[in-house]
């Protein structure tokens, strides 16, 4: 079974940004030519996230709420005692959502559902340029 390594980047702010990264995978596993398999996707780091959400404001605003109420940025977090860094908050939000996400592929496209985005979260108190390790296999 063919094995095929690729990188995706994108740029976030100091806020918690929900990037949209379907069209990327989309064109990585079209030029893949990979007809049935599976995409797993992984962001190196302890402070971003990956899932699939509908991508609309509503939902994200929602998301993005209920992150807060789960790990709240004002709350204490030990980590800003040891690195003074103020982003323990976003280790711990990254944790509970996970660095990676399987994905099949059916007929050389992405089985998400409709109204089912793959998207980055970015937690973290300060600028970053992420990368997601892309890994396609199958045949």
């Amino acid at each position: 079974m063919p094995v095929q390594n690729h990188s995706l980047y994108a740029q976030t702010t100091e806020e918690t940004d929900i990037i949209d990264i379907t069209p990327q995978v989309t064109k990585q596993v079209k030029e893949s030519a990979i007809k049935n398999g599976c995409v797993t996707l992984f962001i190196p780091g302890s402070t971003a996230a990956l899932t699939t959400i509908e991508f609309e404001s509503g939902v994200i605003n929602d998301l993005k709420k209920s992150i807060d109420r789960m790990a709240p940025e004002d709350m204490y977090y030990e980590h800003n005692e040891r690195w003074g860094d103020g982003n323990g908050y976003a280790h711990v939000r990254a944790a509970m959502i996970g660095p990676s996400l399987n994905i099949p592929v059916i007929e050389a496209k992405l089985a998400l559902g409709t109204w089912q985005q793959i998207v980055l979260i970015d937690f973290d108190n300060r600028p970053r340029e992420r990368r997601i390790l892309v890994q396609i296999s199958g045949d």
